[in-house]
Parts: C-alpha cells; structure tokens; sequence
C-alpha cells in the first residue's frame, strides 16, 4: 500500500558503483557487448534504475509553471511565457520529452534482454522475473506518456541498431498505440504484487499502478480530443493510413469508466486522512495537505522519492513569497475563485456567504478552526473577507494576501518574512505593491497576488533554504474516483457511484454532501459534468492534470480559459498595506494565445530529421 521510488539509489549508484560508470556511459549498441554489467546483481540493478531515471520529475514543466488557466510564472522570458503567447514551433523544442522516454524505452529493451545473463548465484529468477515485469512497466508508462503529449507514437518492439532504416518506422494509429499501452501494463501487473511489503521496494510499480495508467489513457481515449475530432482528419502516415480515430464511440466511456473501477475494487487504497497518521480528531485542511507530505501514505499509487532535495529544494523557493522564496510560483485568480465556501456552495451563489468586500475586524482561530500547525482558518484580523470561511483545500493549496508563511518554523523566521510594520511572529505574506513580495521590492515579485502553497511542507525552513522531505506524486486515488464518475456520468448519469465518489473526495476535504447542496443538479449530465471538472480542478490543483483536462475535452480555446485574472498586484497602495482595498479588486494579466495545433506537442524537428517515416502532428 505504500509505494515511493527511492531515487536516491541513482545518487548511491553513481557515488558507490563508479567504478562501473564507464560501461554506464557508453552508446547504448556498446552496453549491449558490455557483458560485465551483467555479471553482477549491483551494475544490473544500476542499470535498472537508469531505465527509472527517465520517469520525469515535472515540477517544472509547462503543466504546473503556467499554461493552464491555474498557474502564472513571475519569471519573464522562461518557455512556458513564449507558449502562452503563442511563441514556439518544433525547432523551439520546449519540453522535448519524446527523445527521453524513448531513451528509456531503448534502455528497457537492453535491460529485459540481458537480465538472465546475470548468474544464479547473483540474482534468482524470482527477482528477474520481477524486474523483468518494472521494465516491461516502464515501458508502457514512457508511451502513455508520449500519447498524452504528442499523440500517436512509433510501437518499437526491439533494440534499433545504429545502422537501421528509420524511414521504416512510423507513427501507429491511436488506437494501436492505446493497445500497446494496455498489453504491456497488462504483462507487467503478471509480474507485480497488489502491494510491497519492505520499504526497500516502496515507489516500485504495482497490480494498482498498471491498472491506474490504464484508467488515465482509457480516459483520455473516451475524451473529445480523441473521440469524434474531426480537427486530426488530416494526421496521417505518408502512407495515408490515418492515426486518429474517424467517429465517435460513446462505449469508450463505459470502458474508461471500467478502467478506473477495476483500479477502486482492489481495494488496495483509499484517501488519506490526517488520523492515519496518529491525529485523534479528522481535520481535512491537514488531510488534505499530508497527502503531498506524509511519507507512504495509502492514498499514493506511484511516486517517487530523492533522498536528497533537489527538487523539494527548488518547489519550496517558487512557492514561497520573498525575501526567502522567488514568488514564481503565481496561483491565479481563477482557481481561487474557483475554490467552494466552507458550505459547499460557490462563490457566486446567493446563499453562500461569501463577501467580496471589506476586512476581518478581530482574530478568532477558535471560531473558524486551528489546524495542527498553527493554521489558521482565514479569519485573521485585516485580512480580506474574500478568503474567509473557505473550503478547507482552499488554505491548504493557496497563499493569498495576509496568509502566515508555511516554511517558517519560528517567529524570527516568520518576521523575516514581515515588514517593520507588520513584525508580530505570524510572517503573514505582503503581496501588496510595497510589500516585501510586492512587485517594487523585488525584480521576482508576485504578478498575482497569490502563490501556490500545495506540497510546501511546514517543517521546511525557506528562510535558510532548508526544505524537508515529501514524495513527488505521479498518481494517486483521488484522480482515480474522478476519472470514474467523470466516464460514469456519460453513458450512466443516475449510477448511484457519481454521487457516492463525488462525495468521497468532498467529504476528506471537509464539505457537506453534494445532493444536500445543490440537489437539482445530480442526474443531470451537462450540469454534472460541471461540476466533476470542477472538483477535478480543485482536488488535483497544481498537479499539471488541469493542462491535460482542458486539452483532452478540448477546452483550451475558450475564451475563459485563456483570460487569466490576478489581485491589482500594480496599484500603489500608499503605505496601507494589508488594509488596502484597492488591492482586492480582479485585474486582468493577459489573454494567452491559442491555436488548436497546440491540442498536441509538435515533435522536434532534430527527431522529424532523423527519420522520414515520422509525419508531424497537425498545423506544425
């Protein structure tokens, strides 16, 4: 049940076996002659965790830093500012992963083909055969994970030599890549047990991790981008064998919704909550945090695990505000707004309560609720009335304007992070225009008003740039009862399991039950639809699915998904300060640029070259 790669065995491996580090190192047709890899149990597993070396960490890619309607970056001139202004074309080759995976698709090949050479003595067959299902795994997620981002892909079944006729290769038709998807994760989950016992396998792939990618790419292929889009007509080999499905097929949401239902009768997960850990009381702001920070947690189906802190290190300074972090993070006005009350109504719903306008007079944690940690609820004297009584996610995943620093463990942390003014041991963020995350007090100030706080940890201290562990999550429960109710509620609307997971993922993050809320609308397909692609964007905020939804329902060009909104971040707030209400007042930051090309990566133009059977995508 509890799973995190250790990619800090990749540190160990080239640390402790560099002695094998030249074999490791030579062309890929050389390992394949480099026979002393495979005569020793440590340079096979080395070469092992080589294949898991390419299961991107993407923290920061063009899914989390900004080209989805969630997130802005601060950081003028980076890729995903030239995406969003429609600045890119396949020599640009913005996150070129398509080289990469089939790097490690190549090395899978090398490694499932030499592993028995390693003697008996070594390595038993129990342990081969094992490792022989983790590449066969690996596999299929690199391909899952090019069919998300460029589409079709080149079904490889052995090692190409460097001499081989690559015009003979071409991209295979959706569907046939979707197979293959399917056949390897089904061949490796023959290998794989429902769960690891001994933390030394933790991160490792599961029965439960092979049925998970199935359920993503079932449901990618159910989806509009996929299923009856007449815009990839034209995607064809030069053969004219076409590689988009030609119509739509309404059984693909039964079969998605099957997918994600064979992944919840395992029973092997569940979503977390806070007294797993040992809490005596449920509290569903710390519930909803720890799912990103709580070692082995039941609620993780793959992930991976540094046991150093590269990435943590670089996630805690974007998110963080100045002086200690970098602001680069930017959370937008639309998720905020996006985000329920405390009653499980929306913003803009009469009976909610929600204010837009004026200020909280006095501080009453005991009120609104303390979290462990000192947490408070949103009701700190002089804060917005916009971010009180919000649902509890909301304080979880968003710093706002006022809101005490998470990374700071003690009050002259906390200061560090204050104004003169504002000294009083709370460390609460100053996204304001003078504020020392304000855009006058730093060249990386804040172009939003917000940041993202989802997975910065409160045991971490910014201040000195100390960050504490957490897993980086692939996949995880929650995404999987989404994909199910959102496939459910196509072809089966009154299935009692759209409420029942609705209300699952609703109730750990502390809201009442959806019917008892806005029953009118349960049953009803569009409008149920609505409402599961909002708490898709909710639950899964800032875990780069929000890019993947909206390309996959083919929602990227509305309007209101490219008009990104912020606070009035610019306007001169004259020493007030937090009391300024002219802060408090939506501001448009830009309208991205889009073009329906943009529903798939082009391939890079360095790979078109190198083979002339590779046809690009559409409109590159």
């Amino acid at each position: 049940m509890k799973r995190v790669f250790i990619y800090g065995m990749l540190v160990y491996v080239v640390v402790s076996l560099a002695g094998c580090a030249k074999y490791l190192d030579k062309q890929p047709d050389n390992l394949l002659t480099s026979d002393m890899i495979w005569q020793k149990r440590s340079t096979a597993e080395s070469y092992l965790y080589q294949v898991y070396s390419h299961v991107q960490l993407q923290p920061d890619d063009y899914t989390t830093l900004g080209a989805s309607d969630e997130t802005a970056c601060s950081l003028a001139g980076l890729n995903v500012r030239k995406m969003n202004a429609g600045n890119w074309s396949a020599q640009s080759y913005y996150w070129n992963y398509w080289p990469d995976y089939y790097s490690g698709i190549r090395q899978s090949f090398v490694f499932e083909q030499n592993i028995d050479k390693v003697p008996p003595q070594e390595l038993g067959d129990e342990l081969k055969n094992q490792y022989k299902s983790e590449v066969l795994f690996l596999r299929g997620w690199f391909y899952w994970r090019i069919l998300r981002q460029y589409g079709p892909f080149v079904i490889l079944r052995n090692i190409l030599s460097l001499n081989e006729d690559f015009s003979n290769y071409t991209r295979a038709p959706f569907d046939s890549c979707l197979a293959e998807i399917n056949r390897l994760m089904d061949r490796a989950a023959g290998g794989l047990p429902a769960s690891w016992e001994s933390s030394s396998n933790y991160g490792r792939p599961t029965k439960g991790t092979c049925l998970a990618v199935k359920s993503q790419a079932a449901l990618l292929a159910a989806s509009p981008l996929w299923n009856g889009n007449t815009l990839f007509a034209s995607l064809k080999n030069n053969d004219g064998t076409p590689l988009a499905p030609a119509g739509f097929d309404a059984d693909k949401w039964r079969v998605a919704a099957a997918a994600a239902k064979a992944v919840i009768d395992l029973n092997t997960y569940k979503l977390y909550v806070n007294t797993d850990d040992g809490d005596a009381v449920f509290d569903p702001l710390v519930s909803y945090r720890n799912v990103f920070i709580s070692n082995w947690n039941s609620e993780i189906i793959f992930s991976s695990n540094l046991a150093g802190n590269p990435w943590i290190w670089g996630w805690e300074k974007r998110c963080n505000p100045g002086p200690g972090g970098i602001n680069m993070q930017n959370a937008t006005q639309n998720i905020v707004d996006i985000f329920y009350m405390r009653n499980g109504r929306t913003i803009d719903d009469p009976a909610s309560g929600y204010a837009e306008d004026g200020f909280v007079q006095t501080d009453d944690p005991a009120k609104w609720g303390q979290a462990r940690d000192g947490i408070n609820r949103g009701y700190i004297a002089g804060n917005s009335n916009m971010y009180v009584n919000r649902e509890a996610r909301f304080y979880a995943a968003i710093q706002y304007n006022g809101k005490p620093v998470i990374s700071a463990p003690t009050s002259d942390d906390r200061n560090y992070f204050s104004s003169d003014p504002n000294k009083d041991g709370r460390g609460r963020a100053e996204f304001y225009y003078n504020g020392k995350s304000g855009t006058l007090a730093t060249n990386t100030g804040d172009i939003t008003g917000y940041l993202v706080q989802k997975g910065a940890n409160p045991a971490s201290n910014i201040r000195n740039d100390q960050a504490q562990y957490r897993p980086y999550i692939h996949l995880r429960y929650a995404e999987i009862l989404l994909n199910y109710i959102e496939a459910l509620n196509e072809y089966d609307p009154g299935n009692p399991d759209v409420l029942r997971y609705l209300n699952a993922v609703r109730s750990r993050g502390g809201l009442p039950a959806f019917e008892t809320v806005y029953p009118n609308l349960v049953g009803n397909t569009a409008e149920m639809r609505k409402v599961i692609l909002r708490e898709r964007q909710i639950e899964l905020c800032f875990e780069g699915d929000r890019y993947f939804t909206l390309t996959r329902r083919m929602m990227m060009g509305d309007t209101k998904n490219r008009a990104i909104y912020r606070m009035n971040v610019m306007a001169n707030d004259n020493g007030q300060g937090f009391s300024f209400a002219g802060f408090y007042t939506r501001n448009l930051l830009e309208t991205r640029f889009w073009a329906d090309r943009m529903y798939l990566f082009p391939i890079a133009q360095d790979d078109m070259d190198k083979s002339r059977g590779l046809v690009q995508n559409p409109g590159w």
